[in-house]
């Protein structure tokens, strides 16, 4: 088989092979509901959710993602507002290399009921990736995320 045969066949099985993402909710949200019905929509369209719940700090998604490297994601809810200071670890998890994939948040991301897109521009400061404001649009989201991964591996 040609190198470039072997490298096609490569991506043919990674395309098939199920796609795994890593959910919580993020350290100080106890909000469960939205998590169970993401992880249930999740697994409706095949993907394997390694969910870790409520109250979960970023030592633990990082703990996940080293036991389940090729997650395409970590998905982080928050409801309470305090996703910003339950967030506050991630720029050292990235720094050493414990979270390589995309960080996706979404949910009530400030306290209060003015909303100000500096709020936002903190957590992009954090290292999330991807702010969603509609659940509904994660798997879309997932999907481009995926493309963007495997473009690279396309052209060569």
């Amino acid at each position: 088989m040609r190198h470039e045969d072997t490298r096609s066949a490569a991506r043919r099985a990674d395309a098939a092979a199920p796609r795994t993402v890593i959910l919580g909710v993020a350290a100080s949200d106890s909000h469960v509901v939205a998590n169970h019905l993401i992880a249930h929509a999740l697994r409706a369209r095949g993907f394997h959710v390694v969910n870790l719940g409520t109250c979960t700090p970023v030592a633990e998604f990082a703990e996940a993602h080293a036991e389940h490297p090729e997650a395409e994601a970590v998905i982080i809810g928050s409801l309470n507002g305090h996703a910003h200071e339950d967030l506050r670890e991630l720029p050292d998890a990235r720094a050493r290399g414990q979270l390589g994939c995309p960080v996706i948040l979404g949910g009530n991301l400030s306290v209060g009921s003015r909303k100000d897109s500096s709020d936002l521009e903190r957590l992009r400061q954090l290292g999330v990736d991807v702010i969603l404001s509609d659940p509904e649009l994660l798997p879309a989201t997932l999907d481009e995320l995926r493309e963007r991964t495997l473009a690279p591996a396309t052209a060569s």
